[in-house]
């Protein structure tokens, strides 16, 4: 409640609205894991599955920091395309966690994206001051952050979190557009129609292989 607050004081924007638009969003996750009964059981088990492959090994770890922030601050021009943009904390992590890691990604950037949408969507019948909110909250996740503050978020994977709500939001609004509200929720189906990690970036190959016809 304290950062809802200080947030909406920062943008000010009217109280009621701001609270009413936040709630929907999470309500719209609420929503997602009680109509959907399988995905509570299926993250719970990604999540596990990453956990089995933690490398506990003391000396391992420091040795993958000590290379991770080497390349991340070593001042090498070739480093952001040898570690792939990946952050620290995803550079010290196993192949089969990075593995887990990726499908986890994109059921997340599904859930945040598809609640965005759903914000999105909601008209000033519901909440007078949509519009002002959003262009607002937009202004604000896009605003510049400090050197500093960039270069930690890069370094912790915080900017991942930003990247979840952006590409999300773009694979819903896509694969809406392209089949419509019926068609979306075929996502829902099975962990199988789930978008892969690469898919949330090119919702088209999601729709091909969801949506594709089958043979004659």
């Amino acid at each position: 409640a304290p950062n809802i607050v200080h947030v909406e004081r920062e943008l000010d924007v009217e109280p009621h609205d701001f609270r009413l638009w936040v709630t929907l969003h999470e309500e719209t996750h609420r929503t997602q894991f009680t109509a959907v009964p399988w995905l509570r059981d299926h993250l719970e088990g990604e999540i596990q599955s990453f956990l089995a492959e933690t490398d506990v090994d003391p000396m391992t770890v420091l040795e993958r920091v000590r290379e991770a922030a080497q390349s991340l601050a070593g001042g090498r021009p070739e480093a952001e395309e040898d570690d792939g943009g990946r952050s620290l904390v995803e550079l010290v992590q196993t192949p089969a966690q990075r593995e887990v890691l990726g499908r986890l990604t994109a059921v997340m950037s599904l859930l945040e994206g598809h609640a965005d949408f759903v914000m999105d969507g909601v008209g000033p019948a519901v909440v007078p001051s949509v519009g002002e909110i959003r262009e607002k909250f937009q202004q604000r996740r896009a605003k510049g952050a400090s050197r500093l503050d960039l270069a930690l978020r890069k370094l912790l994977g915080l900017d991942a979190k930003l990247r979840q709500y952006r590409d999300g939001e773009r694979f819903v609004r896509a694969v809406v557009e392209e089949c419509g509200m019926d068609g979306f929720n075929r996502v829902w189906t099975s962990p199988n129609t789930l978008p892969t990690k690469s898919e949330i970036a090119k919702p088209a190959d999601w729709i091909a292989r969801v949506h594709r016809k089958p043979e004659a």
